[in-house]
């Protein structure tokens, strides 16, 4: 029996980081729930030995269901009918034997019946989940708008919405419509309130919305009549119980098939107002977004690791003028090269987790009690860096899922081009990553300013202060030559002050950054086991130095006035 949790060492070394330990008696109060829940850790030891079992638990499903069933799922996909959505049937058998196990809610408060599990071990269940189906993984994982409805909805909604998340009802985030796509304050669909019956009423069309008829909504809606910016959104919950919105269709998509991307249309359908009107896209919606990026960091790092295991175990059995495959050196430079890229997106992923795990749980700890000048201190300390990090391991771990499918697919050959192969579905399936929850264009907006204000230089150099054993040396040594080169860089096109210049090479400097630090982050993970992670540091670390060299080399060789050549030209 398959055991997606089990089979991959990883998880277990990013279980065992020093920084969990602060992240779990921050989480549970020093294990005060233990008084109230017989399933409730009596100490540190006792919580990771939970998470452990509970991921096993999860690998399992995974393996034996949900992985097996995935390919019936791309053939089949949800229907819609009379305005209803229904899932092909062996996505209903993936959640009902994930509900069995008791496995909605994780991240939930246990007054609310959930597992009150931190960021790392939730989202390496979502890292899992992928890796067996990664349309699946959009249903599943929608869980964490609960999330949303636990920071900013009152008490009486949290009462009633999050003990439904647990039983397994499942939920959607209702953001984008037909003219308003990235840009979220363009959003239209109008929210009345009618005085005299104290209810909020939704009326219009929301489009491409992801498990479009679950059964509980949030949705950004226009409060403000007359105003046509940020500040006239507020956000709502909307009951599918109380009907008022029916699926006007399911898109025909690429991939994640499984998933039903719908068509929404709202017809005086009555909803809850969540926290203060105005703030829906100024505070609820990039709080909600940044959870559902880092939902696609994991779905990326799950496509990533399908997609080089698939290529291996063909590349092992493919045998091609009298050997396997594997044996030639631009197959196996493939192979270490998405190797490479799984681990360092992974890497990225779990230290994006801590950063989140802490400055949220900070922050929720402040709701019950004043923080001290030290808590609050570390709470922004972890804010920032959590900020920083989840635009730049959005856009790089999408891109290299992206790759690695690609990579995948061409070392299978022509066969790698037939629905006969999962590498085929993994394919389709990760080129929405790079898209949705924000393009990676607009990752590197979201990233520039740290690249600007040096919060990623920083983080560099506390990474390079960190020690590694001495056969480690020579790679540091690369990493430091990469961050002088990163700092000049930075320093080249910021010299200017030309805003168009930035814009220009932002991207080149965000993923030069990211370089960086990914391979500090793998360096680190070697030296700590080095069986596991020096081969994927050794190939990541070079390739690394390869595209800062080329990201130096076309900036440093670059001026102001070169724009002009990129500039569009229309001719009449």
């Amino acid at each position: 029996m398959a055991n997606f949790y089990t089979d991959t060492p990883q998880f277990r070394h990013y279980l065992q980081h020093p920084l969990m330990r602060r992240i779990v008696e921050l989480r549970e109060r020093n294990y005060a729930d233990r008084k109230t829940y017989d399933y409730a850790p009596m100490d540190f030891e006792d919580a990771m030995d939970s998470y452990d079992r509970v991921l096993e638990v999860v690998g399992e499903i995974c393996g034996d269901i949900i992985e097996p069933n995935a390919e019936e799922v791309d053939h089949t996909g949800p229907a819609v009918s009379d305005g209803r959505v229904t899932y092909a049937a062996p996505t209903q058998e993936n959640l009902d034997a994930l509900n069995k196990a008791e496995l909605m809610g994780m991240g939930l408060a246990r007054r609310y019946g959930g597992l009150n599990f931190p960021m790392v071990p939730y989202m390496m269940s979502a890292d899992i989940v992928s890796r067996a189906d990664a349309s699946f993984q959009n249903i599943w994982m929608l869980q964490d708008c609960g999330e949303t409805i636990y920071e900013f909805a009152d008490q009486e909604q949290k009462d009633k919405y999050l003990p439904r998340v647990v039983r397994g009802e499942t939920m959607s985030m209702d953001l984008t419509e037909p003219d308003a796509g990235s840009d979220l304050q363009a959003v239209m669909l109008k929210a009345a309130y009618n005085a005299e019956e104290g209810q909020w009423y939704l009326n219009g069309v929301k489009r491409f919305i992801t498990n479009g008829d679950a059964d509980i909504h949030l949705v950004l809606a226009r409060s403000e009549e007359g105003t046509k910016d940020a500040r006239g959104l507020s956000m709502f919950i909307y009951d599918k119980k109380n009907g008022g919105v029916d699926v006007r269709r399911i898109e025909n998509k690429m991939g994640i098939k499984g998933a039903p991307t719908c068509e929404l249309v709202f017809r005086n359908a009555k909803a809850e107002l969540v926290g203060s009107r105005r703030m829906g896209l100024i505070k609820y919606v990039m709080s909600l977004m940044n959870g559902a990026r880092l939902g696609i960091m994991a779905q990326s790092v799950g496509l990533s690791e399908a997609a080089t295991r698939e290529a291996c175990n063909y590349a092992v059995e493919r045998r091609q003028f009298g050997k396997a495959i594997i044996e030639f050196p631009p197959v196996y430079e493939m192979l270490a090269n998405m190797r490479a890229r799984t681990d360092a997106s992974r890497t990225l992923l779990y230290e994006t987790c801590r950063f989140v795990d802490m400055y949220k749980t900070l922050e929720d700890i402040g709701r019950e009690r004043k923080l001290t000048p030290e808590e609050r201190t570390e709470m922004k300390h972890y804010s920032r860096l959590a900020d920083a990090f989840t635009p730049l391991g959005k856009g790089m771990s999408s891109e290299y899922a992206n790759q690695n499918t690609y990579d995948a697919i061409q070392i299978h050959g022509g066969s790698g081009y037939m629905k006969d192969y999962k590498c085929e579905r993994l394919y389709r399936d990760a080129r929405i990553t790079n898209i949705y929850e924000g393009t990676t264009q607009l990752q590197v907006v979201a990233a520039i300013r740290h690249v600007t204000t040096g919060t990623y230089l920083q983080q560099i150099r506390e990474y390079a202060a960190m020690p590694v054993a001495p056969e480690l040396e020579a790679l540091k040594r690369v990493l430091s030559d990469m961050a002088g080169m990163y700092e000049k860089l930075v320093e080249a096109v910021t010299a200017p002050k030309d805003d168009d210049y930035l814009d220009f090479h932002a991207r080149r400097l965000v993923e030069s950054a990211a370089h960086v630090i990914m391979g500090h982050l793998l360096l680190q993970d070697a030296d700590k086991n080095q069986e596991l992670f020096r081969r994927s540091a050794e190939v990541y670390i070079r390739y690394g130095q390869t595209e800062v060299l080329k990201n130096y080399s076309f900036v440093t060789e670059s001026r102001v006035e070169d724009l002009a050549y990129y500039r569009p030209v229309f001719s009449e």
